[in-house]
Order: structure tokens, then C-alpha cells, then sequence
């Protein structure tokens, strides 16, 4: 069995609004990789990535007006809350992070950072592609999903930790500080990105 196929036309518009969501933050790590990796850290850029976080904010206003006026939802009220406030808490870690980066100035990123955003650019499409089929995916679907989840999670882990291990090595304090911070942003977002999927595998679970 899939997910409950639900008959009230209004549950429609909570899963709508999580798939425009979905797809927002999936703009946000495709404009972030493509920022990376043909190097344009530019203030045309950084517009575009603000704007996308501008109306991923006024999809979880929307989303937090219509379930303070909904008494029955298709899923809890609070599985549609926790979702759709942790994917915003992802969009907003990629805006922020191609911010720092824009700021300290960092016109070619390391190698390190473009594995970021190789990284999170799968992971996005990952939980992308499981949001945007929330009503009709599988149990077994959501489980070969949040394995692959976990292991790109698992690589940036890795990454982070090798990463920093090499750059303590540094004598420029400065350097130190900001890569730092950069790398612990990067493997931020996609504890973020793991944390969506478990909410999604719950709600699944609890609805099949």
C-alpha cells in the first residue's frame, strides 16, 4: 500500500505547498553548485539565491496561516509543521553559506567545498523526488531513499572532518576561521537534508 489517497479537496493544498517548497530548495543546491563550480560568486547570484529564500519564507507563512485555521489535516499538524520548518531551515543554511562565501570574498572555492556542494545537490534530489511523491510513495521506497540519504550524509561527515583535520595545519588564523566555519555550514545543511527525510519516513509510516 501507498500512501492514503485523501478526498478532501483542501488536504491538496498542504502537500502543494510542500512540493513548491521542495522544488524551491532544489533551485537553491542547483544554483549553489552551479555558483561553485563555474566559480560566479556574484551579487547577480547572490539576488537570485534571495530571492529564492524570500519565497520559501512566504511559503511557510502560508503554510503556518492555513494550519492555524485547519482543525483536520491530512497528516498531524505537527509532522506538517516539523517538515516544512526544517526544509526552510535548509534553504536558509544554503543561502547563508553562498553569503559567507560571498562576503569573505572566496572567488574560487577549494576542492573541498565544491565536494560540498556536489554532495548536497544529490541529497536534495534525493528528498526532492521523495516530497514531490509524498502521496503515493512506498514504504519500502522511503527506506532505499533515506539509505542513500544517509550515506551521502555519511560522506560529508568524512569530508568535513578530513577537511578541518588539514586546515588546523594552517598557519594563517584567519584562513583557519573562516574555512572552518564555511565547512561546518556546508555539513550542517546536509544534516538538515537527513533530519527532512526521517520526518518524511515517519509520515509515511504513520499513513500507510
Amino acid at each position: 500500500m501507498g500512501f492514503k489517497e485523501w478526498i478532501i479537496p483542501q488536504d491538496n493544498f498542504f502537500f502543494n505547498l510542500l512540493e513548491k517548497q521542495s522544488i524551491l530548495v532544489l533551485d537553491a543546491a542547483k544554483l549553489f553548485h552551479d555558483m561553485i563550480n563555474k566559480q560566479e560568486i556574484t551579487e547577480k547570484n547572490i539576488k537570485k539565491m534571495k530571492k529564492i529564500e524570500h519565497e520559501g519564507d512566504e511559503i511557510v507563512h502560508e503554510m503556518f496561516h492555513k494550519l492555524n485555521k485547519t482543525f483536520i489535516t491530512p497528516i498531524d499538524h505537527e509532522d506538517i509543521s516539523k517538515l516544512t520548518s526544517l526544509y526552510d531551515d535548509t534553504l536558509d543554511y544554503i543561502d547563508a553559506v553562498t553569503n559567507k562565501i560571498y562576503l569573505f570574498k572566496i572567488e574560487k572555492p577549494d576542492g573541498v567545498i565544491k565536494d560540498f556542494a556536489d554532495i548536497i545537490v544529490k541529497l536534495v534530489k534525493e528528498v526532492n523526488s521523495t516530497l514531490t511523491n509524498i502521496r503515493k510513495i512506498k514504504q519500502e521506497e522511503i527506506e532505499e531513499k533515506f539509505k542513500e540519504v544517509h550515506k551521502l550524509e555519511n560522506e560529508a561527515d568524512d569530508l568535513c572532518d578530513n577537511a578541518i583535520a588539514k586546515l588546523v595545519q594552517e598557519k594563517d588564523a584567519v584562513k583557519i576561521l573562516i574555512f572552518k566555519d564555511i565547512y561546518e555550514f556546508l555539513e550542517s545543511i546536509t544534516d538538515k537534508c537527513e533530519d527532512v527525510c526521517l520526518v518524511i519516513q515517519d509520515i509515511v509510516m504513520k499513513n500507510t
